[in-house]
């Protein structure tokens, strides 16, 4: 197989129901296919650094990445210790460590609060955690956190890691690319894609990561599940705003209003097919191949396929997925 000719990421993000194991076949089998880095989240699930030690161990040739941990869960000192102690686990790869504001239902779960000041919050999280990998000593008083002679106690060489931040909005988009190494785009619809990237570059040059969610199957057996997927991240202001700004918006307001009128039904109806398939691509490896190539048309410099294990065999459709999103990649 040929070099790819741009660099392409998987998440194991939507993978939790295949078990935490199955990161490990997940790595060495994305390894074999060319991908150069692997991904996963944070919620209330598994614990990101735990899955990606494992990984580093099993497919050393693959880049690292969190997308995303939650700032109001992993103080800065905290999430720079676990990307050091990774990043020294790893010397020869990059460890991106994706940072971001969560959703407050994953709040509610960790007893933590939904920040009233999102943007400034980032701003100093990101501060703080450039600090922290410094290496010196370091002292901070800040309006959300308070650090005293922290001093990291990994010792890095040159390759240190690296931050990205999740982005939505225009303000946080293009805060990304004034102060993080990379930005985080998801659930966008390819259409979205420019837009978007104009608002980071408003604001620096951070490189252009984007989930690209797709399942190799067919839409009929599969649609319910993209729709419910869909239903709970519209169900997020965030998310909403902007599928809103992706031309979704009659979809996204009578699904609230539905939901609103207890009618789960109703709501779910809602999301149109266009909307699914903007999103959560379902359709033959060939379609796959083409839906991810977009992104990358469409500026996206680093695409990470989120494969959506939809099917009986979930782990068949998983690793279908994979090698048709490769597919794009070939000169």
């Amino acid at each position: 197989m040929s070099e790819p000719t741009t660099p392409l990421g998987v998440t194991f993000g939507s993978l939790a129901v295949l078990g935490p194991r199955a990161v490990l076949d997940v790595a060495q089998h994305a390894q074999q296919l060319g991908y150069r880095s692997i991904w996963t989240v944070e919620a209330n699930g598994t614990d990101a650094f735990s899955l990606l030690g494992g990984v580093s161990a099993v497919a050393p040739g693959l880049d690292l990445a969190t997308g995303i941990v939650p700032v109001q869960v992993r103080t800065p000192p905290l999430a720079a210790m676990s990307a050091a102690t990774l990043q020294a686990l790893s010397p020869d790869a990059d460890v991106w460590l994706g940072v971001g504001v969560s959703a407050p239902g994953i709040l509610r779960q960790h007893g933590a609060a939904a920040a009233d000041r999102p943007i400034a919050m980032m701003r100093e999280y990101v501060a703080l955690l450039r600090e922290c990998l410094s290496g010196e000593a370091v002292t901070f008083e800040g309006d959300f956190w308070q650090v005293k002679r922290f001093r990291l106690g990994v010792r890095l060489g040159e390759r240190r890691p690296k931050i990205v931040m999740a982005a939505l909005g225009p303000q946080m988009l293009k805060l990304a690319g004034e102060v993080a190494d990379g930005v985080l785009l998801n659930y966008i619809p390819v259409s979205h894609v420019p837009a978007s990237i104009e608002r980071v570059r408003a604001g620096g040059g951070a490189k252009i990561f984007a989930y690209v969610h797709a399942a190799v199957g067919e839409f009929a057996n599969s649609a319910k599940s993209a729709r419910r997927d869909l239903f709970n991240y519209a169900m997020a202001d965030g998310y909403a705003n902007m599928f809103r700004a992706a031309g979704f918006a009659d979809e996204v307001d009578t699904l609230r209003e539905r939901q609103a009128a207890k009618d789960r039904d109703g709501a779910l109806a809602a999301i149109s097919d266009e909307m699914v398939q903007a999103i959560d691509f379902i359709g033959s490896a060939d379609q796959v191949t083409a839906f991810t190539r977009a992104y990358i048309d469409a500026g996206v410099e680093h695409p990470v396929l989120m494969p959506m294990p939809w099917g009986e065999d979930r782990r068949q459709v998983t690793f279908d997925t994979m090698a048709a999103a490769a597919a794009a990649l070939q000169a």
